[in-house]
């Protein structure tokens, strides 16, 4: 791709994102707002605090902070001390968030993206997995995935293990996001 055509599609990209994220019905949540509440009703155990969201979101511990408090004043999520360090704490959606959630204005998005055809979704959504997994080793970040196919899980469809966390892992956790996520070659 020429310099020209990828300043182009990665300016398409930032568009794309900002209309997913706006529109008249989404006035009385922020982008990091909404994006905080996707990540914690996606996240898995371990990764639902601050800090993985911070790595997530690709912000400061600070900001990522800030944008969890305000949630949980909102009531979108609820704040609990971790099982391993109480210094430490887990958030997890509560019923108003998953309500809230029913609003997500990427919805729009996924519903443009669904009617894609077959071939050319799966190659767009291996284009983006790959370009999100050079960005982040660029820039020494996570890359964010779930048990299914990641190095760590050793299992089915249904329970597993997870080498990383030391944990057995169920149902809904092996499509949850991880923090220790890594890719299969």
């Amino acid at each position: 791709m020429s310099e020209d055509s990828a300043q182009a599609a990665a300016e398409l990209l930032v568009h794309l994102a900002r209309l997913a994220q706006g529109g008249p019905d989404t006035q009385d949540l922020t982008p990091a707002q909404w994006t905080a509440l996707r990540y914690f009703a996606r996240a898995n155990r371990a990764s639902r605090t601050p800090s993985a969201f911070s790595e997530f979101h690709a912000t400061t511990r600070g900001t990522a902070s800030q944008t969890v408090k305000s949630l949980v004043a909102l009531g979108l999520l609820e704040r609990h001390a971790s099982d391993t360090d109480r210094r430490s704490a887990r958030f997890e959606v509560t019923e108003a968030g998953r309500a809230k959630l029913a609003d997500d204005p990427l919805a729009a998005l996924a519903r443009v993206l669904r009617e894609l055809p077959s071939g050319e979704a799966s190659r767009f959504l291996d284009t983006l997995r790959t370009a999100t997994s050079e960005l982040a080793a660029a820039r020494a970040a996570p890359v964010f995935g779930s048990c299914n196919d990641c190095t760590y899980f050793e299992g089915g469809t249904s329970t597993g293990y997870c080498h990383c966390a030391e944990a057995s892992l169920l149902g809904e956790e092996l499509a949850a996001l991880c923090i220790d996520y890594n890719p299969r070659a």
